[in-house]
């Protein structure tokens, strides 16, 4: 046994399953090890940004992570901005950084880079391996530390020469850490402060949103207090009858438009809520003014059972009213967002994981499936474009039995295309769908909004997709997959359901201009 054999031991005997990997030189006793642990799934991604979003994804519907593993800082660097959006989702990761022999850095070799500082800002934990048996007992501490609470990226960066030295033993399992219990005086004061409120909110987020979390809020609505989620969400359960309360809106003018009066707003499983970016003569809270904020439970706590216990302290009623699933009439037409949102509503099947990156397309697609079969939504939680394909990756080596929908901007899918590849590689039931603009249609609005003026030739340039046009179904074929390009809505409904009745991978390109 080498090191790197008692460091995938030891993963795999803490319940990691899978390894979503685009190694280098540094990381081959790694990879060589990879073939005598049978629990642990490998995944080959060809870019570090598809590798990091798909154990994003994984960790998302697993409920535990997987390990990435990267090569050297480089590397590393490449898969952050998947990993910016995993630390925004709370997500367990574990990342294997593959580094230079111990005896070796110290000569500065090309590939030398500051690990720990490049992994630091987006990693919860880090250790370094300073031999073999040091290395399995930090693997056994990156899965401790990947759950928090909350979650969050924990890094361990493996000297090539603690890979494949000698191992004595293996790490042993760690034990899980759990969010801490509700603190009972927040619930009664959070309860007094709803009670003697004129126009309450309570806004939930993280660990909130999940299914215990959305009962209670659903009793706290029919209750008669306005529940609101966070923007983004890391996971959603919605449909069927699951309670799906509205969410704050993504601009800070109509954040405040809506919430205006409010008096009070109780926070549970999120922090303060902020706009995305600042702009000209706008606030950056967004909380109106005289409102009063309140705490309670933080994202290291039980925020589900917070909320039950609040439903309970003001007689809350045993249950919100289900929603009612109405199959919404076939589109017809030209095809656009609202079409589009209409054929998902009525052809995804129970269970449905949806992979959201579709920027200003996702906003109604979102509302027209509120009442739809029950499904997942995995929103895009730090903002970083290119989500899409890889969460939808590791969603489905986590739930091979669940269709997943990939929704993603042309602008975005170019981020990480990449991913395509693996999807055809193994055979994943994954269907893409690309909003074809042919723009950074999201830059357009906001270009207006900052009050940066009216784009001229130059500015127009750094907006437009056009030129030349990015022919998807070429690409996915490329890559292995089927592909369709749909111009109307009744063409785009038929592919959509032909894709929902199968299983399988599909690229469906949704021509919208």
């Amino acid at each position: 046994m080498n090191g790197a054999d008692a460091i995938l031991a030891t993963l795999a005997d803490n319940g990691v399953e899978a390894c979503f990997a685009n190694p280098g030189t540094s990381e081959m006793h790694f990879v060589s090890a990879l073939d005598r642990e049978p629990r642990i799934r490998p995944v080959l991604c060809l870019f570090e940004g598809v590798v990091t979003g798909a154990a994003d994804g994984y960790g998302r519907m697993a409920g535990k992570p997987a390990v990435t593993l990267l090569h050297l800082g480089p590397g590393y660097a490449n898969g952050v901005a998947n990993l910016h959006n995993a630390r925004r989702a709370y997500t367990p990761i574990v990342n294997v950084i593959g580094d230079h022999a111990t005896y070796h850095r110290k000569y500065d070799a090309p590939l030398t880079s500051d690990i720990e500082a490049l992994a630091r800002p987006n990693s919860r934990w880090i250790g370094v391996a300073e031999d073999a048996d040091h290395a399995a007992y930090l693997a056994a501490e990156a899965v401790r530390h990947s759950f928090g609470p909350p979650g969050g990226s924990a890094t361990l960066v493996l000297p090539a020469d603690c890979a494949w030295s000698p191992a004595t033993r293996k790490g042993g399992v760690a034990e899980r850490p759990m969010p801490a219990a509700p603190d009972g005086a927040q619930v009664d004061a959070a309860a007094r402060a709803l009670k003697a409120a004129a126009k309450p909110v309570v806004l939930i987020g993280g660990q909130a949103c999940e299914a215990r979390g959305l009962a209670a809020a659903g009793r706290l609505a029919a209750h008669g207090i306005r529940v609101l989620t966070d923007t983004f969400v890391a996971r959603q359960p919605r449909g069927g009858a699951r309670y799906s309360p509205d969410r704050m809106p993504y601009f800070a003018e109509m954040a405040l438009s809506d919430l205006a009066g409010a008096d009070l707003m109780v926070l549970a499983g999120t922090t303060q809520p902020v706009a995305f970016f600042a702009y000209p003569a706008m606030p950056s809270v967004l909380v109106p003014e005289g409102c009063q904020e309140l705490s309670l439970a933080g994202r290291a706590e039980d925020a589900g059972a917070a909320l039950e216990a609040l439903a309970d302290a003001l007689g809350a009623p045993a249950e919100a009213a289900p929603n009612g699933y109405a199959v919404p009439e076939r589109p017809t037409g030209e095809i656009n967002a609202y079409t589009i949102g209409a054929s998902i509503a009525r052809h995804m099947p129970e269970e449905t994981v949806i992979s959201d990156d579709a920027v200003t397309s996702g906003l109604p697609i979102f509302m027209q499936t509120r009442g739809a079969r029950p499904h997942d939504w995995l929103a895009l939680t730090g903002g970083a474009i290119g989500q899409g394909i890889p969460v939808a990756i590791g969603a489905a080596v986590a739930c091979p039995d669940k269709k997943v929908l990939c929704l993603t901007g042309d602008g975005a899918g170019m981020y990480t295309v990449q991913g395509l590849w693996t999807i055809a590689r193994e055979s994943l039931d994954v269907t893409v769908v690309v909003f074809a603009n042919h723009s950074y249609r999201i830059l357009g609005i906001e270009l207006s909004r900052t009050g940066a003026g009216k784009p001229g030739v130059s500015a127009a340039s750094l907006l437009d997709l056009g030129d030349p046009r990015i022919d998807w179904t070429a690409l996915a074929r490329g890559m292995g997959l089927p592909a369709v390009r749909c111009e109307t809505a009744e063409a785009f409904d038929a592919a959509l359901a032909g894709a929902m009745g199968q299983k399988g991978p599909i690229v469906i390109e949704a021509a919208m201009s």
